[in-house]
């Protein structure tokens, strides 16, 4: 495999909603390039980026994934993403690794949730862009293009201009016009992808004029020696115009608009011409921001003894994209193949790497060994001996490795920034079917952590259970999945039990004695307490109100013991009983029969007694919920969170999606993931944290008490 120059590679992140065609274009572009002997279909499994089972069981792409194509003396890198809503912050770690996005638009169903989502990714990466309006061989695409354009235009402003137009009629999707070259390219449908060079047909050569005019006055703004020579020459010489529109991708100043279809593989060599010519290359990107650790200074008494450093403070560090620089890379994307273990997907910011380097991993302070330098085509490793900066690479078997770290030359320490993940918006009871299972449940899915930042898994210190966290209910499944083609590990899922906590709403005082007689020494312990209720989150809190010696000091820790004891297990349903204060003021003691277990059964009683009193009731957690979806949809949403007892808290658009922002009772959120994709069909998405906990409406906790597990019995007063 050769090696390319920084000057010759083009990282490209193909974005956008789901069903657009992502993959099946990925494919087209291998196929016309000649990396594929056959078009790849996401249907059986034979596409490139689609290697995953669960990405074919479930006809869509739930992770990145990584292919190459050499063309014309270039090597473009595409990064292949997820656009359903669940899996879509996949897309934005791609943004980090890639030069240029290319947005692909279906042509019918024009701009979409997740078409808008990954537009702002990539201007929060300030990452060029071009948008390809895909699946023109569709009956209806021919009409619909033009709607698709002109929503382009609304959603993200005039600078979205078309670079060709599509000859499409009846006949179905024939080829593309270069406004650049003002040449027509034709091409036989489900051929090999590449087109004959012939006369713009008659119909649209005067909307062709019209189009290549629009562009060159739109390139030739605000560069005033190309609008001189615009209203001089009354155009812009081809060469001039190359270069000029090349800057203006590069500087954000144009969002160039293209045809083509994926699954008819029409006008994908002319698309990757345009890639060729104007995606910008690693080398022409600008400085990469990264942390550097300054050397530690001695403090001055560290210093006057011999020893003592202040701790490092970091400094931030431009990296230049070049192979003269230090080697530095960063991992984006971890994968575990069952063959060759785990591979880790890296983009090569500056130096050069070789097989057989040892390098140092800066996050992680280890040393790693490189014996497997490759790149990769889909799951395929691709050997290589060496990497230039700006290329994307990958290595199998590192020993710490994780996504998300820095590494490079040792001595050369400095850390780019990881990509924040958003919170895990579902979570799930995740149970082993067996001892079995259950041993190999944790060392499982730390493995399938390492492949997706998304993912938690934790216990629950109330209800003990194993928790599974993720983007949704597919997505969860799709682990669940894994973890049984995978790992060979079965469990069951199941809606995880709410954290429900008990409190009191009033005051009350109760006198606790435990008194037993065995024939011998018995047991005596006697206290008086009082309960009152604090603000919510304050917890737990014991006052010793003792005078006088009637509770000898060494007995008192054990009152509040019993009492911690008691409030753990609940009193109304088993849940936790959280803030609220008890005052021990008094109490008697036997010389003989008392002891800590006499005091804290009597701490028990007395705890018991006040609940009765002290009007208890129960609280559940309220989360704060984030919901976008379209704008045609937002009546409904609304509609559908009042009926979960949610409050609304706000609501904003932006375009044409809307956020409203909301506090809604847990309880009534474990399914919520479906409902949203059944209200908006599958463009809604959604994230909640925790906010706080509130009372539970009366009709409702007498439900939950009745149906609730029966604390266990305390001890009787005799």
């Amino acid at each position: 495999m050769k090696s390319y120059p920084g000057s010759e590679i083009r990282n490209v992140a193909v974005v956008g909603h789901a069903h657009s065609g992502k993959t099946t274009l990925v494919s087209a572009l291998l196929h016309a390039a000649k990396m594929t002997p056959q078009l790849g279909r996401v249907e059986d499994g034979s596409a490139v980026t689609a290697y995953d089972e669960e990405d074919v069981a479930r006809g869509t792409t739930m992770q990145n994934a990584v292919a190459f194509a050499e063309w014309n003396g270039v090597k473009v890198n595409f990064i292949d993403t997820p656009g359903f809503h669940m899996f879509v912050h996949e897309a934005r770690c791609a943004m980090l690794p890639a030069e240029a996005a290319l947005v692909t638009v279906h042509a019918v169903n024009g701009v979409e949730a997740m078409t808008e989502r990954v537009w702002k990714f990539a201007d929060e990466f300030n990452l060029p862009r071009a948008l390809v309006i895909n699946q023109m061989d569709h009956p209806r695409a021919a009409e619909s293009a033009r709607t698709t354009l002109a929503a382009l235009g609304e959603r993200f402003g005039r600078q979205c201009i078309p670079v060709q137009l599509p000859i499409a009629n009846s006949r179905g999707f024939e080829g593309v016009i270069d406004l650049v070259t003002m040449e027509a390219f034709f091409y036989t449908p489900g051929g090999d992808g590449h087109g004959k060079i012939g006369e713009i047909p008659a119909d649209l050569k005067d909307a062709a004029q019209t189009a290549h005019e629009t562009l060159v006055e739109l390139v030739a703004e605000g560069k005033d020696e190309l609008m001189e020579e615009f209203f001089r020459e009354g155009t812009i010489p081809e060469q001039h115009l190359i270069t000029a529109l090349h800057e203006a991708i590069r500087e954000d100043r144009i969002f160039p608009v293209l045809y083509a279809s994926g699954l008819a593989n029409v006008a994908t060599d002319h698309l990757l011409d345009f890639l060729k010519v104007y995606a910008p290359a690693p080398i022409e990107r600008e400085p990469v921001a990264a942390r550097a650790m300054l050397q530690a200074v001695a403090t001055a008494n560290g210093h006057a003894n011999g020893g003592g450093t202040e701790e490092q403070a970091p400094e931030i560090v431009m990296r230049k994209v070049d192979d003269a620089e230090p080697l530095s890379f960063y991992v984006f994307k971890t994968m575990t193949d069952p063959f060759a273990g785990r591979i880790s997907f890296f983009k090569l910011f500056s130096g050069c790497l070789k097989n057989d380097a040892t390098v140092q991993n800066y996050t992680r302070r280890t040393g790693e060994k490189f014996a497997h330098l490759s790149i990769m085509q889909g799951r395929t490793a691709v050997p290589v001996t060496e990497l230039h900066a700006g290329d994307l690479g990958a290595v199998a078997k590192l020993k710490e490795t994780l996504t998300g770290d820095t590494l490079g030359d040792k001595g050369q320490e400095l850390f780019y920034e990881p990509v924040t993940m958003p919170e895990p918006a579902m979570t799930w009871a995740i149970e082993p079917k067996s001892r079995a299972d259950e041993d190999k449940l944790a060392p499982a899915v730390h493995k399938l952590m390492e492949e997706d930042l998304m993912v938690r898994f934790f216990r629950d210190p109330q209800t003990n259970e194993f928790l599974i966290a993720g983007a949704g209910q597919p997505h969860i499944e799709s682990l669940v999945n894994k973890l049984r083609k995978r790992y060979h590990t079965e469990v069951t899922l199941k809606a995880p039990r709410v954290p429900y906590r008990e409190t009191i709403r009033g005051r009350a005082e109760a006198q606790g004695r435990h008194k037993k007689q065995t024939g011998g020494h018995g047991q005596y312990g006697d206290c008086k307490i009082r309960m009152e209720p604090l603000p919510r989150g304050s917890g737990f809190e014991f006052v010793n109100d003792i005078f006088g010696g009637a509770i000898p000091r060494g007995f008192i820790p054990a009152v509040e013991k019993g009492i911690q004891e008691s409030a753990v297990r609940g009193y109304l349903a088993g849940y936790p009983v959280v803030d609220f204060r008890v005052t021990l003021y008094d109490g008697s003691y036997h010389e003989v029969d008392s002891n800590e277990l006499s005091f804290k059964l009597a701490g028990r009683l007395a705890f018991r007694k006040c609940m009765e009193q002290a009007k208890p009731t129960l609280l559940e957690p309220i989360m704060t919920v984030e919901i976008e979806g379209p704008q045609e949809f937002a009546g409904a949403l609304m509609g559908d969170l009042n009926q979960r007892r949610g409050r609304v808290q706000g609501m904003e658009s932006h375009g044409a999606t809307t956020i409203i922002k909301a506090e809604v009772p847990m309880a009534e959120m474990l399914t919520y993931g479906q409902s949203l994709t059944a209200l908006t069909q599958g463009r809604g998405s959604f994230h909640m944290d925790m906010a706080h906990y509130d009372i539970v409406p009366q009709q409702i906790a007498e439900k939950i008490v009745a149906t609730a597990r029966k604390p266990a019995g305390e001890e009787e007063e005799e």
